[in-house]
């Protein structure tokens, strides 16, 4: 059995030279697989759920395809890589859509704090009291996709002391999210949020797992996993699903795999666990220095992210996805996005000469896999 997924991709949208340009009224308007986020520099494409990697794939670079040859017609712009605004302009908002209240809220509450790119990764699993472990497991591994994905050393011009700036400073809220025991444990707090007025809507909870889905909190069939920075290498982004994927697989099997029952820390030990693993992930990545939530043991992120790759690599194998992540061995070799700017900026590169020349790569890998994987389908 493989599970459905489907991806929710910001992008920021600008010049060949890195700066980012709001064009998001002009591009909802035009494509319909798009939609606005509350500031216009970047904009939103969702795909559809789908079991196949080989479909996944063709259902991330059509739609930017579509939206490159857009924007073109608009003048001289590009996508930009990257989940933050990395050569400037975190001064100021630029809405969207002025006569929203929710962006209102959004624009007051947090400024650009939230104007980031980033990867959402849907995951289908129907069973509620089911789904409610499986975010429980991977709240508590999240840091281990960001430490995979990140892509944002850079902000305003300069280096931040961050791999995943995007995380190191996005508003999580509400400020204090549980450990989900049940599905009624989670339809309780969320209602209880909501009164308070901690969250405005049900979409209000920007943790880096939840549980989503079309009548939330009552009628749920995905894991929504937040936390990763945009990974414009979709070969990339499918090993790092293809990881989740078969660690979903392992925990459906295997009922004992639960934090609630399986570690040796308490539920607010662990939240104050993954917090401060989380803030690790964002600031060194795959060298992080982690705790494992069995036993609060040391563990470094790329280690633990091996050990994982280890258990779950036949399962992979088994429901015929392997040779899907086998690309993550490469991550973990080379390094991240965010790991490679900065060793070009460390030999002399400054944050525009790293940006513009991955603007140039980003576009270069979409043709590869277009012209290889995709064209056939896409024509």
């Amino acid at each position: 059995m493989v599970l459905t997924k489907g991806f929710e991709i910001e992008m920021y949208t600008g010049t060949p030279q890195g700066e980012i340009v709001g064009l998001s009224d002009k591009i909802v308007a035009a494509l319909d697989a798009f939609v606005r986020e509350p500031d216009s520099r970047n904009v939103e494409y969702i795909t559809k759920p789908l079991h196949r990697y080989e479909t996944l794939l063709c259902a991330l670079l059509r739609p930017r395809r579509q939206l490159r040859n857009y924007i073109k017609r608009l003048g001289d712009y590009t996508l930009i890589p990257g989940s933050t605004l990395s050569l400037g302009g975190s001064d100021r908002f630029f809405r969207s859509d002025p006569t929203n209240p929710y962006h209102d809220y959004i624009e007051q509450t947090y400024g650009t704090k939230v104007v980031t790119a980033s990867v959402h990764i849907n995951v289908g699993i129907s069973d509620p009291e089911l789904l409610m472990r499986a975010c429980r497991v991977i709240r508590l591994e999240a840091p281990l996709f960001l430490a995979l994905s990140a892509s944002s050393p850079f902000l305003n011009g300069k280096t931040t002391g961050y791999h995943s700036t995007r995380w190191g400073v996005f508003p999580q809220t509400p400020a204090n999210v549980p450990l989900f025991a049940s599905h009624a444990h989670h339809i309780q707090w969320v209602e209880e949020q909501l009164a308070a007025g901690t969250m405005q809507n049900v979409r209000h909870l920007w943790s880096s797992v939840r549980p989503n889905g079309d009548r939330r909190p009552y009628d749920l069939n995905r894991l929504e996993l937040r936390i990763c920075d945009l990974v414009t290498d979709p070969i990339a982004l499918l090993a790092i699903t293809a990881l989740l994927e078969a660690r979903l697989l392992q925990i459906m099997e295997n009922p004992a795999i639960d934090p609630l029952t399986q570690s040796t820390l308490t539920p607010t030990e662990l939240i104050t666990l993954t917090a401060e693993n989380e803030a690790a992930a964002s600031r060194a990545s795959l060298d992080a220095q982690l705790r494992h939530w069995q036993d609060g043991r040391s563990i470094l992120a790329r280690d633990w992210i091996g050990e994982l790759y280890q258990e779950v690599w036949a399962i992979a194998k088994q429901q015929g996805f392997s040779c899907f992540l086998s690309p993550l061995q490469k991550i973990l070799r080379e390094g991240n996005e965010a790991q490679q700017w900065l060793q070009l900026h460390s030999v002399g590169f400054d944050s525009g000469r790293v940006i513009t020349q991955a603007i140039v790569a980003t576009q270069e890998r979409e043709i590869e896999l277009e012209n290889k994987l995709c064209s056939p389908l896409m024509a």
